[in-house]
């Protein structure tokens, strides 16, 4: 009966709905000034000869509201005719925002608005706008920012001009940054790895010290990345709050949730059975190396990379990676890392998008999947790391869409575009006096991903500066290209009676030559100036004069540390050579240095090197020039004065042909825990300098020079300070001490 009931009821409701139904035969428009009749029936998607109930009227309605051309619109069907009347949106005459001097700022604006000029006036659009507006203000640290709107409009035209009138105020500042929660760090520590910077009265050139969205965003992957790098898989950085005080500056905080320390426990790798299992002997050697290592995301990536590279010379071109991920006793995480076979697409087209300024020869060239190419996945996100790992985008998003045909895929790659333009000031004053530095740095000179820094400092009696072009990938072979001018002034008149003045110009390349491997070749050309007075030595005045030198430099840097920046497990070593093709001294320069770096209980890190280099003529009738002596590192010797070591004549320390230093020193984090921003270590430093190929008189102290001592590194409020305590153990009679050494360094 029910049944019965419900079929009437639908019976009726189409009797009623047929009843209210009439063909339009003709449509009458009325209102319309700007758009056509004709038109007004292709938006509103209109059928003549076709019968219109009341919800066909309602989509009419709806069509022709959305193409955002209308203000009011009413329907009427009477008598087949449908009589259309209309009141038209006007149309943006021009958009002005006033109030904001940088005419970059006011492009990344009104390239966000819904609303552009030629465009409908909507005003629910308009208001959104206006939201959109205040949102970039706030991510770009004016939180105290007014906008005022106005229009004005034509009605002979039905034309309208938009105008944002906007008070910036000042800009929001970072007071105190804190860190809260199970952290595990020192703040000193986390403050180093984040971008944002608490307000120094001196920082009045970085960009850090404002409140930014997007970089409080940059600054917990940072944070996140870090953690995760160091063992704790299950990092939370639970929130990230802004906090206003009554003079109007802001408070930084970050709540973290640690949690445990993880460990590797079981790793494997699963694959099809027809995958051939000798091309991933070398994958499962390394997993059976982790078990029972701490964590690290980027040991995990490392593998990752490795089976990119098998894709690559393999022909597993469709090959697809999956990470399986379980915990074991709380703090162990097996993984199986799951290889499959994808269905076979390729790449139809790659549309670049949104890039403005960047030309887009440089996108591509940072893509390892090309048109034609085989679609897959693995490659294709590591295109996308690649793009991000430029620092020139400030997005980078991607669509896949379905190609002409079932086997082909279309990308869409979305680039929004930053500022790439860097410029800093520093200073340093410590017991070797006082250093004034900086730079401008421009990460995308022209748009084409070239890179050119230009830096300088300034010392008690040096004068240094140098400007490097690095062009990324060229001619295509996925080397870089670095070309550097420099010029160095050295002035000894007044204490040794010399002064020597040099300017160079170097070109070379450098690229992985092996795995972890790099190679890099330099041409370097330079002239010298050696001026003397009376005061000088007979050697000096021997010296005096100009030089004209071109070597050939290299360096292979075999680097197998887990990370660039603060490694805790792993090694470095570099060797470097120096030689002469057309010189007037012909001095063959070897260098060769290696360190090494232990993770040891309670979090300590402790270090190892050895460093050694050698300076010697290829002529025998000459000898190594002032300015290309040897001196020992200052940061390789502690407890001694810099450059105050080895060989003297006329009060003046000479330098050597030869040089070595060994050094162990070991972080101490457990030593005041509770003191956020002070760390602790302990160093043991060994050096030795000799040889003065003029006179062998003057290298008969060759002692090896030692010390112990304790370091300090302090956050201040007015910039990082490190110092250093050391007890001499041993040294030659000439030498000088100094058992007490700091520096305080600051960026503007």
């Amino acid at each position: 009966m029910f049944k019965i009931f419900i079929k009437i009821n639908i019976i009726l409701l189409l009797l009623v709905s047929s009843c209210f139904a009439e063909i339009i035969n003709s449509i009458n428009t009325s209102g319309n000034k700007r758009i056509s009749k004709e038109s007004i029936i292709v938006f509103g998607k209109i059928d003549l000869k076709k019968n219109y109930n009341q919800t066909d009227l309602n989509l009419i309605l709806k069509n022709l509201y959305d193409t955002n051309f209308f203000k009011d619109i009413k329907l009427n069907l009477s008598d087949e005719v449908l009589n259309i009347k209309i009141i038209e949106n006007p149309i943006i005459e021009s958009i002005e925002i006033n109030g904001i001097k940088k005419s970059s700022f006011k492009e990344i604006i009104l390239d966000k608005l819904s609303l552009k000029s030629r465009n409908s006036f909507n005003e629910s659009i308009f208001l959104g706008d206006v939201n959109m507006v205040k949102f970039i203000l706030k991510t770009n640290g004016y939180y105290f920012s007014q906008i005022k709107t106005n229009s004005v409009l034509n009605e002979e035209q039905n034309s309208i001009k938009v105008i944002y009138n906007i008070d910036l105020g000042k800009k929001a500042k970072i007071k105190k940054i804190k860190f809260i929660g199970d952290k595990k760090f020192k703040d000193r520590k986390l403050s180093q790895i984040i971008v944002s910077e608490e307000t120094k009265f001196w920082k009045f050139i970085s960009k850090s010290i404002f409140l930014d969205f997007n970089r409080i965003q940059l600054d917990k992957r940072l944070l996140i990345n870090f953690y995760k790098n160091n063992g704790y898989y299950n990092v939370e950085i639970k929130d990230s709050f802004v906090e206003l005080n009554d003079i109007g500056d802001f408070s930084l905080t970050f709540s973290i949730k640690s949690g445990k320390k993880f460990f590797f426990n079981d790793l494997s790798l699963e694959m099809p059975a027809d995958f051939d299992e000798k091309y991933f002997i070398k994958i499962k050697n390394l997993l059976l190396n982790l078990k029972n290592e701490t964590y690290s995301l980027n040991k995990v990536n490392s593998i990752l990379k490795e089976i990119e590279k098998i894709a690559l010379s393999k022909d597993y071109s469709f090959l697809n990676v999956d990470l399986a991920e379980s915990t074991v006793n709380q703090n162990k995480l097996n993984i199986k890392i799951l290889l499959s076979e994808t269905k076979k697409f390729y790449v139809e087209k790659i549309n670049i998008l949104g890039n403005q300024f960047t030309i887009e020869e440089v996108i591509r060239n940072s893509l390892i999947v090309d048109e034609g190419d085989p679609y897959n996945e693995i490659l294709f996100n590591n295109s996308i790391n690649n793009l991000k790992a430029k620092n020139i985008f400030k997005t980078v998003d991607f669509d896949i869409k379905n190609g002409s045909s079932a086997n082909l895929k279309i990308i869409d790659l979305n680039i929004e575009e930053k500022p790439t333009g860097e410029i800093s000031l520093g200073a340093g004053y410590g017991t070797q006096g006082v250093t004034i530095g900086g730079g401008i740095v421009e990460n995308n000179f022209l748009g084409k991903g070239v890179r050119l820094d230009t830096n300088f400092s300034i010392s008690k009696n040096s004068l240094k500066g140098q400007l490097i072009y690095s062009q990324p990938n060229f001619n295509y072979t996925d080397n870089t290209l670095f070309t550097s001018i420099k010029s160095t002034s050295t002035d000894n008149l007044t204490d040794f009676g010399y002064k020597t003045s040099e300017i160079g110009f170097s070109l070379g390349t450098s690229f992985e030559q092996y795995e972890n491997l790099y190679f890099r070749p330099d041409i370097a050309i330079t002239y010298e100036n050696l001026e003397t007075s009376n005061t000088a030595s007979a050697n000096y005045k021997k010296q005096a004069g100009d030089f004209f030198d071109t070597y050939f430099i290299y360096s292979l840097d075999f680097d197998k540390r887990n990370q660039k920046y603060r490694p805790s497990r792993g090694y470095r070593t570099i060797f470097l050579q120096e030689l002469p093709i057309i010189s007037n001294g012909y001095e063959l320069v070897n260098s060769f240095e290696t360190t090494k770096y232990y993770e040891l209980p309670s979090d300590m890190i402790s270090k190892i090197s050895f460093y050694a280099k050698s300076v010697n003529t290829l002529k025998s009738e000459k000898n190594v020039r002032i300015s290309k002596r040897l001196s020992i590192p200052s940061s390789n010797l502690r407890g001694f004065e810099a450059g105050k070591v080895g060989p003297v004549e006329n009060n003046d320390f000479i330098g050597g042909n030869y040089i070595s230093t060994i050094n162990f020193s070991t972080t101490l984090p457990q030593i005041l825990p509770a003191l956020e921003n002070i760390d602790f270590s302990v160093f043991v430093d060994a050096a030795n300098i000799w040889g003065v190929d003029y006179n062998n008189k003057l290298s008969k102290n060759n002692n090896i020079r030692s010390s112990v001592g304790l370091g300090v590194d302090l956050q201040t409020p007015i910039g990082p300070m490190s110092f250093s305590l050391s007890e001499i153990i041993s040294k030659s009679s000439t030498d000088i001490t100094e058992s007490f050494r700091f520096n305080l360094g600051t960026t503007f």
